[in-house]
């Protein structure tokens, strides 16, 4: 089976989004997440996706959806996270990705989170308003191996800490 690897960037107060948008104009993390998803299939939820409007280039877009009239051109539609998985598990091997994204939002990162290998997690420093949080996540279960500190700037709205993990 090929790992998975939950990608977020969160909130000091957990928030993740608001009105199915980000709150946050991070270009570093930005770029840490094209280079993170290039070449592998992603699993994400409907609202992400139509957050974004369209599947990125260079990978796969799996979209998890209860909506029977969902349809997107360029996407896999699927209805369960297990169906998920599967797709997920055939692109990869097709791409040779070592592991598989899962990109958000809530919904799709609780399921993801009890069987993911790996966090890349983008720690905002920033309390926002939000409608959306990330689950609950134990850090016991994990080990950090990477943190990397960033100050806000001209392209960073907020400081904010990289930090990656893997599963003990």
């Amino acid at each position: 089976m090929i790992p998975l690897a939950v990608i977020a960037a969160v909130a000091e107060n957990g928030v993740i989004g608001k009105d199915n948008r980000l709150l946050w104009r991070l270009k570093a993390d930005l770029r840490r997440f094209r280079e993170l998803t290039w070449g592998k299939p992603m699993i994400m939820g409907r609202r992400t996706f139509e957050s974004i409007g369209k599947p990125l280039p260079g990978r796969e877009t799996i979209v998890l959806t209860r909506d029977p009239e969902f349809s997107a051109t360029g996407v896999h539609r699927v209805t369960e996270w297990g169906e998920a998985r599967l797709v997920a598990e055939r692109l990869a091997e097709l791409a040779g990705a070592p592991w598989i994204p899962v990109v958000g939002g809530a919904e799709i990162y609780a399921l993801a989170l009890p069987e993911a290998e790996l966090i890349y997690l983008t720690e905002v420093h920033a309390r926002p308003d939000g409608d959306v949080v990330f689950p609950p996540l134990n850090r016991a279960e994990f080990r950090e191996v990477r943190a990397t500190h960033h100050l806000a700037g001209p392209d960073d709205d907020h400081a904010f800490t990289f930090r990656d993990f893997v599963r003990i």
